[in-house]
């Protein structure tokens, strides 16, 4: 679950659009109302050019790939999806839940590469493999199967390309086009090269093989799934029910078993690593330092610790090169860095409290501390080694910004603010660390994309998205509102920060009804200085005080703002979003009885234990996809923050909703998708046969064939037009 949870309902308001009135209608109509802003933005390898994917006008979810070329600055279409396949695509089981893990929703050419050289990119499409030569122009298919290839890429140098099918490992040798088969014992629950159910959807790791950088060898892992569940669920279609089952891994059942190797392409043959005596683990990442030399991240199941291994190959030698401890757990990070020019490397810990970066020589010991203070970092953006920087995003200035910094390689000088304009900044830079990608946005500015130098300096813009007129916002900005945002002193002392939309029309002598937005759950925060969803500024126009709080345990204010959640979840969240609606009580303009709260997922799991625990705040609520007990939730999210509940059962019970059920007071909203693969519709299905059993009155909304993140243009039109209705119903009268 983590961010991405937050992350699906990023995506499922991000793309918009608009007419006369802003209506829900528009939200979901093309063009999109933010505009046509590119995604998956890349430099090529050599820097002459960005490649982007772009929505059409027409259908804002089908994409195309596109590149802009630095030196004429002209932006063409590289290949339209449609010449290569239309019509609908019939996913494998296995891309249908690759994509779910991904978050990415849409049609056409969804995901590509470049190779190293810069000479060719590459893309799956429609369950097949094409390869895209820069200097011809055109595009070549490379298999044509009645199988599905997944996870596809170029080999360092260029001279493959490997991809995923049935369950195995496969290459083409892209000289002869001689397609080879690497493992074949990938079948029934032993898959080869794969990334498994939790790695993708808590790890953040959607790939499970690694090619070494001279191309003579590939990493891998094997996943064994027979020791974990297998749960027969059922898919409710609008035309018929499948029973499905699968593999799911529940908080303090067992995992997968997993095996690291290393395969030799001359010999074929796998040389499998020492993981140690403990097989119960996790292996968290994989990169190769040298051509001879692998590292991976090593962490034990209860996850408060985590260990980097060096792994000499072909000898099988195994050291730990650095190994972090928690209290509570230890946060993944994608930060690893190896230096070209010396066995030296660039990593990212938490342990004085806040995300910074470290440099380390390959023995482990630390040389520098590169950035500190009491505020985090949030991603490495690149290494210029021959001038000695780190380029780096952060929240150095404000937690609710991310800019974009540089420092010193060797720790000494301060760090300096690259990015100028106030709001959320997403970088991408080029592989020399020559220039970056900026992906911009403020709450009245939609994403805006432009090309920098590394200094900062606009190049151009890639899409400058400017809002003016024939543009599809332009119309609506004259009733846009802009939100506030500000503090609030916690009685525990700790401060938390919101957002806050005023109605239009706002009349300060008016008492509104308020409508709480949350999430809540860690690794994710809502309360930004960026382009917001807009179902919020469409109930804002319906007359609603639009609120937003980032209580304990969300991201980017520190560990130590996290850890209060540990083995207490569903506690000091309410606590927090209870001092949130105390602060609006406060406000002359709030009407302290008709105060409603509404969150997807986690957020639907807050939902409801805002209800349950503090019903004398919330007058009415809308959960959406909860998670009811964590005992059915996976074993990597939920044990990171709650423990093994076989060891901390009294946990568990405290942290379920089902303790606080009679707490209801005002009416309740609960929605799911029915085909729900990540919150399985189990945590609704038990929730409601409480409520009823209790004699309890609710309302109820499923949705057949839909998955976590219920995709679809009218799914969604229906979904938010059913939330504004209950809110109308509940809120809006007047008391």
């Amino acid at each position: 679950m983590k961010r991405k949870l937050f992350f699906l309902l990023g995506y499922a308001f991000a793309s918009f659009s608009t007419a006369e009135q802003l209506t829900i209608d528009r939200l979901f109509s093309d063009p999109a109302l933010s505009g046509t802003s590119p995604r998956a933005l890349q430099y090529s390898p050599d820097g002459s050019r960005v490649t982007f994917l772009k929505g059409r006008e027409n259908d804002y979810n089908r994409y195309d790939l596109w590149e802009y070329r630095l030196k004429d600055g002209e932006t063409r279409m590289l290949v339209n999806s449609d010449r290569l396949h239309s019509g609908e695509e019939n996913l494998s089981d296995e891309e249908k839940a690759r994509r779910e893990r991904q978050r990415i929703f849409g049609s056409g050419i969804m995901e590509y590469s470049w190779s190293k050289d810069g000479k060719s990119l590459l893309f799956p499409l429609a369950g097949d493999v094409f390869y895209y030569d820069v200097s011809r122009g055109e595009p070549k298919r490379l298999t044509e199967t009645e199988a599905f290839e997944t996870d596809v890429r170029v080999s360092p140098k260029g001279h493959f390309v490997s991809f995923i099918r049935d369950q195995n490992i496969f290459v083409v040798d892209l000289k002869t086009g001689k397609e080879r088969k690497l493992t074949s014992d990938g079948k029934g629950p032993i898959k080869n090269g794969m990334a498994e159910f939790v790695a993708q959807e808590e790890m953040d790791r959607m790939t499970g093989y690694w090619w070494s950088p001279d191309e003579k060898r590939i990493a891998y892992l094997q996943v064994d799934e027979s020791p974990v569940d297998e749960v027969t669920r059922s898919e409710i279609y609008a035309d018929r029910i499948d029973m499905i089952k699968q593999r799911y891994p529940a908080a303090g059942r067992p995992n997968v078993k997993i095996k690291l190797g290393v395969l030799d392409l001359a010999s074929g043959k796998t040389q499998w690593l020492d993981l140690g005596k403990d097989e119960d683990i996790y292996i968290a990442r994989v990169k190769w330092a040298r051509d001879n030399l692998l590292s991976y991240q090593w962490q034990n199941r209860s996850q408060n610790k985590l260990e980097l291994r060096f792994v000499d190959i072909p000898s099988g030698k195994t050291r730990v090169a650095l190994a972090e401890t928690s209290d509570t757990w230890v946060n993944l990070f994608h930060d690893l860095r190896f230096l070209k020019n010396s066995d030296r490397f660039i990593w990212a810990s938490e342990k004085d409290g806040f995300k910074h970066l470290y440099l380390y020589d390959f023995s482990g010991k630390q040389l520098a501390q590169l950035t500190d203070g009491e505020w985090a970092i949030d991603e490495l953006e690149a290494l210029d080694e021959k001038s000695g920087k780190v380029y780096f995003s952060g929240r150095k200035d404000t937690p609710l910004e991310r800019h974009l910094y540089v420092t010193n390689l060797d720790g000494s000088g301060k760090v300096e603010k690259i990015s100028s304009r106030a709001g959320m900044h997403s970088i991408e830079f080029a592989d020399d660390a020559s220039g970056y990608i900026d992906t911009y946005s403020n709450p009245t500015t939609p994403a805006q994309v432009s090309l920098h130098g590394n200094d900062g300096k606009r190049v151009t813009w890639l899409q400058e998205n400017k809002v003016e007129k024939g543009h599809p916002l332009y119309p609506y900005m004259s009733d846009w509102i802009e939100p506030e945002f500000g503090q609030i002193k916690a009685p525990e002392g700790h401060t938390l920060y919101y957002r806050m939309y005023k109605p239009a029309d706002f009349d300060p002598k008016k008492a509104y009804p308020v409508m709480v937005f949350l999430y809540g759950g860690p690794h994710a925060q809502l309360v930004t200085n960026s382009w917001d969803r807009p179902f919020n500024q469409y109930m804002a126009q319906q007359g609603y005080v639009v609120f937003t709080l980032d209580n304990r345990g969300s991201a980017n204010r520190g560990k130590q703002f996290e850890d209060p959640i540990f083995k207490k979840m569903g506690s000091v969240e309410v606590d927090d979003q209870v001092t949130g609606v105390k602060f609006l009580r406060s406000l002359p303009f709030v009407d302290p009885e008709r105060i409603g709260v509404y969150g997807h997922s986690y957020g639907g799991y807050m939902a409801l234990m805002s209800m349950f625990k503090a019903g004398d705040y919330f007058k009415a609520g809308i959960s959406g996809a909860p998670v009811t007990d964590w005992g059915l939730y996976d074993t990597h999210y939920t044990e990171r923050y709650m423990g093994n509940p076989n060891e901390v059962p009294e946990a568990y019970k405290a942290s379920s909703v089902f303790p606080y059920v009679d707490g209801l007071k005002g009416p309740l909203l609960i929605y799911h998708g029915m085909a729900d693969d990540n919150v399985l519709f189990t945590n609704t299905t038990r929730l409601i046969k409480q409520l009823q059993d209790n004699g309890q009155q609710f309302e109820l909304m499923t949705y057949p064939g839909k998955k976590h993140s219920l995709r679809g243009k009218e799914t969604r039109k229906h979904w938010y037009q059913m939330m504004k209705d209950f809110f109308d119903r509940h809120l809006k009268s007047e008391h």
